[in-house]
C-alpha cells in the first residue's frame, strides 16, 4: 500500500468526482482509477461504489478512512518536522485555542513572537476546548491552549499555564451584588444567562447546578461571550464567567465579580500537545514565550 492510494480515499470522500482527485494530486484520471482497483484488490474488499454519477466510499471504505485520514496528516507532520527542523524563521505555526485564551491571553504573546520570528507564518484557530482537543488527536494543529476542568487521555498531554477560576458576574446593581453571603439556592431565584453547550464553562456550570441540584426558572443561552457581558451589564441578568474574561470590567466598576457558593470543579489554562506529534522547534519556542509572558501579566494574579 502506497501513500498515494490512502490520499485517493480521503480525496474521494470529499469530492465524489475522480477528475477532482486527479487535479488535485496532479495525476491522470485513469491513474486514479488504477490506483482505485489496485487497493481493493490488495485489500480483498469493495471499497468504493458509484451512484448517480458519483464515487462513494463503501462501509469498508469508511472503515479505511478514519486510518487514511491519520497516515496521511502524520505524513505531511513528518515532511514538514524534516523540512523545518532547523529553522526558527520560516514555515508555519498552527495554534488552536479555546476562546477566553484566545481573546485574553494569546493576542500579545502572537505579537512578541511574530516580531521576533517575522519569517514564520501564525494560524490560529478559536473553538471550543473538546475541538481543539479533537484536532490534536487528528493532527490538525501543532499546539493548543484551552480553558478546561483537568483531564487525562493516551494521546494528548497536557501542561498547566495558570489558573482560570470561574466567577459568578452580575450588573453592581442587581440584588444579588448587594447579598453579604451568597448560596448556591440564590441562583435559582434570577434570570441566568448560560453558555453555549460545547463550552467548558457551560459543562462547568451543568456540573454545579447538579451538584447542588439547582432548576433555574430563566435562562438564555449565547454562544457568544461578549453577548453574555453585554446582556449581563442591561442588570437583569447573571451569569458564570471566566475570572480573565471580565478583569477589565470588574477594574472599571461596570462588572460584579463573586465567589460561586458551593464547591465547584477547578479549572486551569492549559497548554496541550499529541503526545505522537514530534514538537518542532517552532513549537518549543511558542511555549517558552508563552511561559515567560503569562507571569508577567496582572491576569493571572488569583
Amino acid at each position: 500500500m502506497n501513500l498515494i492510494k490512502l490520499q485517493i480515499v480521503e480525496l474521494m470522500d470529499k469530492h465524489h468526482h475522480m477528475t477532482s482527485v486527479a487535479e488535485l494530486l496532479g495525476i491522470k484520471q485513469p491513474t486514479v482509477t488504477f490506483h482505485m482497483k489496485s487497493l481493493e484488490e490488495e485489500m480483498g474488499v469493495r471499497l468504493f461504489e458509484s451512484r448517480s454519477g458519483k464515487t462513494f466510499l463503501t462501509e469498508a471504505g469508511q472503515a479505511l478512512l478514519h486510518y487514511s485520514v491519520k497516515i496521511n496528516a502524520l505524513t505531511q507532520e513528518a515532511r514538514r518536522v524534516v523540512k523545518e527542523y532547523d529553522s526558527l524563521y520560516r514555515g508555519t505555526l498552527h495554534i488552536g485555542a479555546s476562546y477566553v485564551p484566545a481573546t485574553y491571553l494569546l493576542p500579545p504573546i502572537l505579537n512578541t513572537f511574530s516580531q521576533e520570528f517575522p519569517g514564520i507564518r501564525m494560524m490560529l484557530s478559536v473553538k471550543p476546548s473538546p475541538i481543539i482537543r479533537e484536532m490534536l488527536i487528528r493532527h490538525q494543529i501543532d499546539l493548543g491552549v484551552i480553558s478546561s476542568e483537568p483531564f487525562v487521555g493516551p494521546v494528548l498531554q497536557a501542561e498547566t499555564l495558570c489558573k482560570d477560576d470561574l466567577v459568578l458576574i452580575c450588573s453592581p446593581q442587581h440584588a444579588l451584588a448587594q447579598r453579604d453571603a451568597l448560596k448556591p439556592e440564590h441562583m435559582a431565584q434570577v434570570p441566568f444567562a448560560l453558555h453555549g453547550n460545547e463550552s467548558s464553562t457551560r459543562r462547568l456550570t451543568n456540573q454545579w447546578l447538579e451538584q447542588h441540584d439547582i432548576r433555574l426558572r430563566s435562562t438564555v443561552e449565547m454562544d457568544s461571550l461578549e453577548a453574555i457581558k453585554q446582556l449581563v451589564l442591561l442588570g437583569g441578568h447573571i451569569s458564570f464567567m471566566s475570572r480573565m474574561a471580565v478583569k477589565w470590567e470588574e477594574q472599571h466598576g461596570l462588572i460584579k465579580v463573586l465567589p460561586i457558593p458551593g464547591e465547584q470543579a477547578p479549572r486551569h489554562i492549559y497548554t496541550v500537545h499529541n503526545k505522537d506529534r514530534h514538537p518542532s522547534v517552532q513549537v518549543d519556542r511558542f511555549k517558552e514565550v508563552l511561559q515567560d509572558l503569562s507571569h508577567s501579566f496582572s491576569l493571572f494574579s488569583s
